[in-house]
C-alpha cells in the first residue's frame, strides 16, 4: 500500500518519498492501458504514472504535422479492453489522442498521472525488495524520488526530444524553411508555396498528400522506394458489423479479423515474396497513371516487410500523383542551395520548404539509468525475457509493440502478463521476480528489422535469444498463447519470498 517516507537529498536535507506498489513510466497509449490493466486486476493496489512531458498521449500528442494518423487500424491500435467506435478504421492523430485521453478520464486513470516527471535513474535493492526512483522535474529542475515494489517502462523506444536528421551538405546556404515532422510549427506557412518532403517512410507518404492541399506543389525526394498500398479508410464489416451486433462483441470480431489479416499478410511476404511483389505491383499499377515508372520509384530493393509496409488511406497518396500535386523523385542528395536541393543526377528541386521526414533516434526506456544493488546495468548485456522483461533486473517490465502489426497487440498481451504474474507473487508469497538468463542461449539483436531507425541504434538496445522464452516474436497469435494464457513458472524465471521495503 501507498506510504511516504523520507530520504536525504544531495544537500543532506529530508525530502518525502512516495512509496507505490506499481510505477508506471509513461502516459501514451502503453501506460494508460497499463493502468487500466492494474487497476482492473487489483483494485487495492497503489500506483502512478511518471510522465515526462505536461500532457497525457505520448506519440499521438507529440506529432502535430499535416494529416497525422495512424498507420495501423484502429481496430487492432485500439485497446481490447475499450471498443473503438468512430466509423473510421484508419484515424486521424486527433482522434487517436481523444480515445486514448478519454480512457484515461472514464476510468480515472488520469487522476494518477505525474505530469512533468521525467525518469532519470531507478535502482533495485535486493535486501528491501523494492525500487528507488529518481525523477526530475521538467518545469523546476527539482529531483523527485519515489519507491515501488514493480517497475513498468511505457516510454516506448525512440527519444521525444528531437528526430532523426542526416548532415546534408550545403543546408546552412537554404533560404526557405526546414522543418523536421517531430518539431512541427504550429505557424509554418507553406500555402502556395514549393514543398519538398525528404523520405519514404510512413511520415512522408502521409505528410505529401496532407500538405498537397494547400501548397504549389509537394515533391516527395527519396533515396530508395518503400512498399506502399492503399486501404480503405472506413472498414465496411467493422460497421456493418456494428449495427447488428452488441458492440463488445463487433469490436472483438472485428479486432481478431484484422489481426488474423495482418498475420496472413506478413506471413505471405515472409515465405513467397516474389508473389506478394507482384501483387502489390499489381494493385499500384490500377492506382497510378497509365506508363508511370512504378521499377523506379515504388519497388523496393528489399523483399515486402523486410520493412515496415506503408498504408495509405483510400488511395490518397496514389491520387495525388494521378491529379499531379505529388511527384516522387527517387534520387541522392548532392547539396542544398539558397533555392532548392541540387540531386546527384544534377537535376535540381526547387523548394520554399523543405521537410526532413528521415526518422526518428532510437533510446531505450526513454534514456534512464536503471541499477540493481549499486550497479549500473549496461543494456546490451542483458537479454530480453518473452520481449517483456530482462535477464538480472528483478520486478521489472516494458511494452515494445510489434514492428508488423499494430503496437496496442503486443501492450495489451505484456499487461495481462504482468498481471498473471503479480497475481502469481501475490497467492505464493513472492516479493521479487527475475529472469535468469541461459548461457547456452545464442544473442541476436533485439529487433531483426531492416528500416533506417533501428539499424542505427539497435547495438544500444538489449538482446534477444535464438530460441524461447529469449526470442522476441513478431507474431500476435503465438504470444497470445504465451503471454495470456502460458505458465508463469519456467525454467528462465526465479522468485523470491517476501522481504520489507
Amino acid at each position: 500500500m501507498s506510504h511516504t517516507d523520507t530520504a536525504a537529498d544531495t544537500t543532506g536535507a529530508k525530502a518525502p518519498v512516495e512509496h507505490l506498489d506499481v510505477l508506471i513510466i509513461g502516459a501514451g497509449l502503453s501506460g494508460i492501458g497499463a493502468a487500466y490493466h492494474l487497476q482492473d486486476s487489483f483494485p487495492g493496489r497503489t500506483y502512478a504514472i511518471l510522465e515526462s512531458r505536461e500532457s497525457i498521449g505520448g506519440t499521438w500528442d507529440l506529432f502535430r504535422y499535416p494529416g497525422i494518423r495512424s498507420d495501423s487500424d484502429m481496430y487492432t491500435l485500439g485497446y481490447r479492453f475499450r471498443p473503438w467506435e468512430n466509423d473510421k478504421s484508419i484515424a486521424d492523430g486527433p482522434a487517436i489522442l481523444e480515445y486514448v485521453k478519454d480512457t484515461a478520464a472514464e476510468h480515472g486513470i488520469d487522476r494518477n498521472i505525474r505530469f512533468r516527471h521525467r525518469v532519470v535513474r531507478a535502482e533495485w535493492s535486493t535486501p528491501d525488495a523494492c525500487w528507488t526512483i529518481d525523477a526530475e522535474r521538467t518545469d523546476t529542475g527539482e529531483t523527485v524520488r519515489f519507491t515501488a515494489d514493480f517497475l513498468m517502462s511505457c516510454s516506448g523506444y525512440y527519444r521525444y526530444d528531437e528526430g532523426y536528421t542526416p548532415e546534408f551538405p550545403g543546408i546552412d546556404r537554404f533560404a526557405g524553411q526546414v522543418v523536421h515532422p517531430q518539431t512541427w510549427p504550429e505557424d509554418l506557412d507553406y500555402a502556395g508555396k514549393r514543398v519538398v518532403i525528404i523520405g519514404s517512410g510512413a511520415t512522408a507518404v502521409t505528410l505529401a498528400p496532407s500538405m498537397a492541399a494547400e501548397a504549389a506543389h509537394v515533391t516527395m525526394l527519396q533515396r530508395s522506394p518503400t512498399y506502399i498500398i492503399s486501404m480503405p479508410a472506413k472498414d465496411k464489416l467493422a460497421n456493418k458489423l456494428r449495427r447488428h451486433l452488441p458492440t463488445r462483441l463487433a469490436y472483438a470480431l472485428t479486432r481478431l479479423k484484422n489481426a488474423s489479416v495482418a498475420t496472413a499478410i506478413y506471413q505471405l511476404c515472409q515465405r513467397y515474396p516474389e508473389f506478394m511483389k507482384g501483387r502489390i505491383r499489381q494493385l499500384q499499377e490500377k492506382w497510378l497513371p497509365k506508363g508511370y515508372d512504378i521499377d523506379k520509384h515504388f519497388t523496393p530493393r528489399y523483399n515486402p516487410w523486410d520493412q515496415r509496409l506503408c498504408l495509405v488511406p483510400n488511395g490518397d497518396l496514389f491520387r495525388s500523383i494521378r491529379n499531379d500535386e505529388v511527384s516522387i523523385v527517387t534520387d541522392h542528395i548532392d547539396t542544398f542551395t539558397e533555392t532548392g536541393i541540387t540531386l546527384k543526377s544534377g537535376d535540381e528541386l526547387r523548394a520554399d520548404v523543405v521537410v526532413t521526414a528521415t526518422g526518428l533516434n532510437l533510446l531505450a526506456f526513454g534514456g534512464m539509468t536503471l541499477a540493481v544493488d549499486g550497479r549500473d546495468i549496461d543494456l546490451t548485456e542483458t537479454m530480453a525475457y518473452k520481449g517483456m522483461m530482462l535477464s538480472g533486473v528483478p520486478n521489472f517490465a516494458f511494452v515494445i509493440g510489434y514492428t508488423n502489426a499494430s503496437w496496442t497487440l503486443k501492450a495489451d498481451l505484456v499487461c495481462e502478463y504482468v498481471c498473471r504474474l503479480l497475481a502469481h507473487m501475490d497467492a505464493n508469497g513472492f516479493a521479487q521476480c527475475s529472469p535468469e538468463r541461459d548461457s547456452a542461449v545464442d544473442e541476436e539483436p533485439f529487433l531483426d528489422f531492416a528500416a533506417g531507425y533501428v539499424l542505427r541504434s539497435v547495438e544500444s538496445f538489449p538482446k534477444q535469444g535464438s530460441k524461447a522464452p529469449w526470442r522476441l516474436r513478431m507474431n500476435y497469435f503465438r504470444d497470445l498463447v504465451t503471454l495470456r494464457h502460458g505458465k508463469i513458472v519456467d525454467d528462465a524465471m526465479r522468485f523470491a519470498p517476501v522481504s520489507t521495503c
